[in-house]
């Protein structure tokens, strides 16, 4: 790949802590079970190759930094800290930089808060999943409802106000009543941002083998869809407003990361299987510990591969993110970015998908209708330009 580079001096940097103390039945991201010998590696490689990033960022702006994982708060909070501590050596972090760590209720403490909060780290994404502890050991989590009340009153007790929290639909053996308690537990847990996924089954997970041998211990999709509107009402009353198909905030709580890759914004991934996306160009890093390490001992950038996106397929990407969006696609700001007429590039699309009810045009934004955002993926392939 070519020297990365870009006129644009905002950024938004994801950082990709592989680490878990176990796996989870659903997750097929790149992970490793917790081991103090790869951790201390991975760290000193890691740092290494925000080091070979240093030319990139030095006039860079850096506006929301997201350490994810795996479970970034199993590993000791010195490791987080010093990573932070270099980019910001390299680059310029902007005034208002959204700082987000990923948690898993068992695995944080007072004094990784401290040293969270001594970091300027502002956002805490929890991963709860479920509030159903037989449901959460069906799928692989190591932690218990009381955990997660737990944990969120410990980030309380330091007066930390932007806390998520991820929950997930269709999961084996859930009912409405553990949606309808979910809902009545968030509203305890004064939060400030709700992510409800549906789940996804991934070849190769436990839970896909489990739904593959028994299907009827899932939720069926009409289930699936009364959960699903049942949130939408209950978080709307709560306060919560739906900015994107899955997320949810209070006011002022949106998180800016995620909407930075749904406006297709420049990113920079950094660590093992971690993607980026500067300008037209996307690229990605060895899902393998060893071919990292190697490639960084080597001198070179851990990158496996990378594409170059023709403006068809940029224009794909903007326009089905932005459907996901409650505020839809832009037309005014895709016509100036792309310099086409969308009106016109998507005439037969749009005029299908408004006569069966599926979008409607307002404030000249395409947006979906409460029946396309059921039948979202079925919009999002016909805006889809092959």
């Amino acid at each position: 790949m070519k020297k990365i580079q870009t006129k644009n001096k905002n950024l938004s940097i994801y950082i990709h802590i592989p680490f878990c103390e176990s796996r989870c039945y659903y997750c097929d991201f790149y992970s490793s079970v917790f081991n103090s010998e790869i951790v201390e590696k991975y760290f000193s490689h890691l740092n290494i190759e925000i080091e070979k990033y240093g030319e990139f960022l030095e006039d860079k702006i850096i506006d929301t930094i997201f350490i994810g994982g795996g479970t970034p708060s199993s590993v000791n909070p010195k490791y987080i800290s010093n990573i932070l501590n270099k980019i910001k050596s390299l680059s310029t972090i902007s005034k208002d930089c959204e700082i987000t760590i990923e948690l898993n209720p068992n695995s944080i403490d007072e004094n990784k808060i401290e040293t969270y909060l001594d970091s300027n780290i502002n956002r805490f994404s929890m991963g709860a999943q479920s509030f159903n502890n037989d449901i959460l050991k069906t799928i692989g989590r190591n932690h218990r409802e009381s955990d997660i009340f737990n944990s969120v009153n410990l980030l309380h007790k330091y007066n930390i106000k932007n806390i998520s929290l991820d929950l997930m639909l269709a999961l084996p053996n859930q009912s409405m009543r553990d949606v309808q308690l979910s809902i009545e537990h968030i509203n305890k847990l004064e939060l400030s941002h709700i992510s409800y996924y549906s789940l996804i089954l991934e070849d190769g997970t436990i839970l896909k083998k489990m739904h593959d041998k028994n299907s009827l211990n899932f939720p069926s999709e009409e289930l699936d869809r009364k959960m699903y509107h049942y949130i939408l009402n209950s978080l709307d009353n709560l306060g919560y407003k739906q900015y994107e198909i899955s997320n949810f905030a209070k006011p002022g709580y949106q998180s800016r990361h995620n909407l930075n890759y749904w406006k297709l914004n420049n990113y920079l991934g950094l660590g093992v299987s971690s993607h980026s996306n500067i300008d037209n160009v996307r690229f990605y890093n060895f899902s393998n510990f060893n071919k990292h390490f190697k490639a960084l001992s080597e001198d070179n950038f851990p990158i496996e591969d990378s594409e170059n996106l023709s403006i068809k397929d940029r224009i794909n990407e903007f326009t089905i993110m932005g459907l996901r969006l409650n505020s839809g696609v832009n037309i005014n700001e895709i016509n100036k970015r792309f310099k086409i007429d969308f009106r016109e590039y998507y005439r037969e699309e749009i005029q299908k998908n408004i006569d069966h009810n599926l979008i409607y045009i307002e404030d000249n934004s395409v947006v979906l209708t409460k029946l396309g955002l059921d039948l979202s993926n079925i919009v999002e392939v016909d805006f889809l330009r092959l």
